[in-house]
């Protein structure tokens, strides 16, 4: 299968549609500002009983194996504040991956959904206010996530299952769980090869 074409934010905004939709989203040149509805998450479940199903995902359909980065700036600081990337075959089986700002620290993670959500998180208060990427390449039975700030290496973040067969839509992500005002900077979006190996 040929494998997506190189895109940026502007192709996905004429392209793509919203999970739900934000308060605002506003393109200037090469840069996406998203504002976040209070509220706004992608949780099922587990540890804390609720389902959040409300996060501003922008997303197009993408076939076979693929590779997706998003690029932002991680500018903000208040209690579960998130940006990053989305891959969603449906409501009950998503992937998302970024920084979410928890418990004093941005935290660099995934929460994986199969039914019930888990959440890996390791802390990057070296990248505040910093441009992050992160990458995520689906190939075979597996996404690979990778993240990086500005021109450092890419650090492997975790390798997670998906049906091989499933049908899945990828794009960029924000949710302002605990407050109203949360704008996330985009600073870029790239749909490409998968990775040609886990290490």
């Amino acid at each position: 299968m040929t494998a997506p074409a190189v895109q940026g934010l502007r192709d996905l905004v004429a392209a793509g549609s919203w999970t739900h939709e934000p308060v605002g989203a506003v393109l200037d040149g090469d840069v996406l500002r998203i504002t976040a509805v209070e509220g706004s998450d992608a949780w099922r479940t587990t540890s804390y009983g609720f389902v959040h199903d409300s996060e501003h995902a922008l997303l197009q359909p993408v076939e076979g194996p693929f590779s997706v980065e998003v690029s932002f700036v991680l500018d903000y600081r208040e209690q579960f504040d998130q940006a990053g990337v989305f891959l969603r075959v449906d409501d009950r089986t998503w992937i998302k991956a970024g920084v979410e700002f928890s418990d004093g620290s941005p935290q660099l993670g995934a929460v994986v959904t199969h039914g019930f959500s888990d959440w890996s998180v390791s802390p990057v208060p070296e990248w505040v206010g910093r441009t992050v990427t992160v990458r995520a390449s689906r190939d075979g039975d597996a996404v690979t996530i990778r993240a990086w700030a500005d021109d450092e290496e890419p650090r492997l973040v975790r390798v997670a299952y998906l049906a091989p067969d499933a049908e899945v839509a990828a794009g960029l992500l924000c949710a302002g769980p605990t407050r109203a005002g949360l704008t996330v900077t985009f600073t870029g979006y790239r749909v490409g090869e998968p990775d040609a190996s886990l290490h």
